[in-house]
């Protein structure tokens, strides 16, 4: 049984390989993509399940929001308790087996061709889980992306596809993660080309967009077809409410900037031991749980009460500023909590309170609170994440509503700015990934070489010989018309030369030895790292590596040439061919890719 699944294993990934190394096999990518939203959403249901289950058993009510509910002693309690267990599961685990959520998937993606492992996956589920069920300030997305990018990129290993074919299918987790969390396929897409990809391409699409529907079906067949929040029907009354849209959105990119400031201060504790630092964490989320409990879990029915104008001005000031406090601070101190579901409750609560003063200063044109909500929770998003677009598609999808993208466009763009030009603000994600002194290279070549595979454009007309060779094995190397002999060494290839170079040698010694009226001397061996030729310097690259890790190689090892090692079922390993770093710079200045 092993035997055969590793036989149907090694023709999937031969059939899908050979098209997905440059790019193309849109076929083959579109039913990965199919099969990776399908199996993201599946993971997002039991993810989901795991919290909502334990919380509707506990919380009052069978509501798995109700912290507001619970006694003082258990809001204290509660959050403490929890931050003490996350520290403690922490504190057994690597460094490394630390790191989840968004930032860690763009890491993976950024210095790992985006392989993802197994173990972390499962940390991020226990993780994820803890966060919420015992009331910290967090959300559900965050670790949804992670274990949605996580089950893709596994599908793509164990497929021993290209790595430039692994971050698509990365790409496509994301997308269907987000979709399947707030039923939002659209603002999924744009989410994973904005946020964690950083690019825009044409062929990357129709994957994506088939993870994100897929997802999203999946858990409409679960849990019906009713939208993340009950939005009623919202517009803006009259065209002079736009400058005190401006004034919402820049106060909104305040906030976003006040929430990512937040975050970095509280992260240069980073050298302390975690233990340590969730423990504070814990005791700084306790006069929030007790004070205004609705900070604690995901908040999502805030965000309902918001938007359907339940909520006075002073709770929904102080509501979206004791979430951004307490969820900045948490996640600087290096609680695993989710930032996108706590930047939603704190736009809404915020642009909600707005709205309110905008309707006590002009009762006669103002919207409705719930337009505001909604503005608030757009322009948070995109401020935070530094993506207008995907934070765009998310507030239409939200509301279902054309009549907001106007006003959206404006009070995004404005909140983004703001946080971006005025305090000079990055995105979130890339902010934790400074802290962690990381970075994400999304310059126009490098993100060119990482769509490619070295498949795509390495020369496949090469012959392995041994470094000694008698007249039989120099016939049939000639014959076999390749280019180029790579020469095996004791511990692998050693060196690169011309065929041209070894036929010209072998014709020298015959034309001498017909001078000198001896038979030609057919049968003498030749060693080829003594010859006349050309040689070059070699080193390995996997098959399934991509341009930008190809580059990396070569800047690394020195080498000249680049062989390519293609690793076939039972630990068989093929030369496939060969890549100079002259490929590379045809590549990317003209596009040439052999096929």
């Amino acid at each position: 049984m092993l035997r055969r699944s590793s036989q149907v294993k090694d023709k999937l990934s031969t059939h899908f390989g050979s098209r997905l190394s440059n790019g193309e096999g849109v076929l083959q990518l579109a039913l990965l993509g199919l099969l990776s939203g399908i199996g993201t959403g599946g993971v997002i249901l039991l993810f989901r399940s795991a919290i909502e289950w334990p919380l509707e058993h506990f919380l009052p009510g069978a509501d798995s929001e109700a912290f507001e509910q619970l006694g003082h002693v258990a809001r204290m309690l509660l959050p403490l308790a929890g931050a003490v267990g996350l520290g403690l599961l922490l504190h057994f685990l690597s460094v490394s087996d630390r790191r989840v959520g968004v930032a860690h998937v763009m890491h993976r993606l950024n210095y790992h061709q985006g392989y993802i492992q197994l173990r972390g996956a499962v940390i991020q589920f226990l993780l994820g889980v803890g966060t919420v069920i015992t009331g910290q300030s967090a959300g559900r997305e965050g670790p949804a992306v992670h274990l949605g990018a996580a089950f893709s990129s596994q599908l793509g290993q164990w497929l021993r596809l290209p790595n430039n074919s692994i971050r698509t299918l990365v790409a496509c987790g994301v997308a269907a993660a987000i979709a399947a969390s707030f039923d939002t396929p659209i603002a999924g897409v744009i989410f994973a080309m904005e946020v964690v990809m950083m690019e825009y391409t044409i062929g990357v699409f129709t994957p994506v967009i088939l993870a994100a529907v897929s997802a999203a079906v999946l858990t409409r067949a679960v849990y019906g077809a009713e939208p993340a929040f009950e939005v009623p029907l919202v517009t803006l009354q009259s065209l002079l409410e736009l400058p005190w849209i401006l004034l919402v959105a820049a106060l909104i990119g305040v906030a976003a900037a006040l929430f990512i400031q937040l975050i970095e201060a509280a992260g240069r504790f980073d050298h302390r031991p975690i233990l340590l630092r969730l423990l504070m964490a814990g005791l700084f989320m306790v006069p929030f749980a007790l004070l205004v409990p609705e900070v604690m879990g995901i908040g999502y029915d805030t965000v309902e009460q918001t938007i359907n104008g339940q909520l006075a001005l002073w709770v929904l000031l102080g509501v979206g500023l004791a979430k951004l406090v307490a969820t900045g601070v948490s996640v600087g101190l290096g609680m695993p909590s989710s930032i996108i579901g706590p930047t939603l409750v704190t736009g809404a609560t915020l642009g909600g309170a707005l709205g309110l003063v905008g309707a006590a200063l002009m009762p006669e044109q103002a919207s409705t609170v719930g337009f505001y909500a909604m503005l608030g929770m757009g322009a948070m998003m995109g401020a935070v994440l530094q993506a207008p677009l995907a934070a765009l598609m998310a507030l239409l999808e939200f509301t279902h509503n054309p009549h907001i993208i106007m006003p959206g466009m404006l009070a995004i763009t404005v909140a983004s700015l703001v946080t971006s030009e005025v305090f000079g603000k990055k995105a979130v994600f890339q902010s934790m990934l400074k802290a962690q002194g990381l970075s994400y290279d999304a310059s126009p070549v490098t993100q060119a070489l990482r769509r490619v595979g070295v498949g795509a454009i390495m020369e496949c007309s090469v012959k392995v010989a041994p470094r000694m060779l008698e007249g039989e094995s120099i016939a049939g190397l000639l014959a076999a018309g390749t280019r180029w002999v790579l020469v095996e060494g004791s511990k692998g290839p050693v060196s690169l030369l011309l065929t041209a170079d070894l036929a010209r040698f072998v014709e020298q010694r015959e034309s001498e030895a017909r001078e000198r009226g001896e038979p030609a001397a057919v049968e003498a061996a030749v060693d080829l790292m003594a010859i006349p030729a050309k040689r070059q310097d070699v080193s390995a690259v996997s098959y399934q590596a991509t341009l930008e890790e190809a580059l990396q190689t070569f800047e690394r090892t020195g080498a000249e040439v680049l062989y390519v090692r293609q690793y076939l079922s039972y630990g068989i390993v093929r030369i496939a061919g060969v890549l100079h770093r002259a490929d590379i710079d045809s590549y990317y200045q003209a596009g040439v890719v052999r096929v």
